[in-house]
């Protein structure tokens, strides 16, 4: 295998790279093979030690609904929300075909920074993104407040020092996105020494 060629296709892919909504996609999702080469994609990243600070639960089929249960128990027991509103939450994890739960698993008794190993987490979910892309599926990559729930991270199993990185949704296109506003280069890049 030679590693770094270079691959205009590659470029020109991620300039057309776009999230789609998990309500608009279609199935199926990846099959178990295609997943297994999407997450190999996703482990391909900057991991400073060589400490894989991230995992990952793949959830299809019957298997979703019961996040969605989860996601509205913990509603009410963290938001003291209605049952009304939280039993509209049940969905949430239904929208798209397949959903990753990815997690940061960091090493908090390692030398590397804990801000590095987050980075590395990020970079997986955005290489595992990009993998499903070049497949021929969609992705779309949340977080919303169910990410941030002690009862949902408890509920998939989490280790204590272990969060939820995000929500990844894969499924299939239906309709053709349109573009989002994008910044100008000028406006989030500096060439050369920063003048004060």
């Amino acid at each position: 295998m030679s590693f770094n060629q270079p691959c205009s296709a590659t470029l020109e892919f991620l300039m057309r790279r776009r999230s789609v909504k998990p309500r608009d996609m279609a199935g199926p999702g990846p099959d178990r093979a295609e997943m297994e080469t999407i997450l190999k994609a996703a482990t391909r990243v900057p991991d400073h030690g060589k400490l894989a600070p991230w995992r990952f639960i793949v959830l299809d089929g019957d298997d979703r609904a019961p996040l969605g249960d989860l996601i509205a128990r913990a509603l009410v027991l963290e938001q003291e929300t209605s049952e009304t509103v939280a039993e509209k939450m049940k969905g949430y994890a239904t929208q798209g075909p397949t959903l990753v739960v990815a997690i940061s698993s960091p090493r908090d008794t390692h030398r590397i920074p804990l801000m590095e190993q987050d980075m590395s987490v990020g970079a997986a979910c955005q290489n595992l993104l990009v993998a499903a892309h070049a497949a021929g599926f969609v992705g779309s990559w949340l977080t919303g407040w169910a990410a941030y729930s002690r009862t949902v991270a408890d509920g998939l199993g989490l280790e204590p020092q272990e969060k939820i990185a995000g929500f990844i949704f894969l499924g299939r296109q239906q309709d053709a996105p349109t573009e989002r506003p994008r910044p100008e280069l000028d406006e989030v890049v500096t060439w050369g020494w920063p003048q004060p």
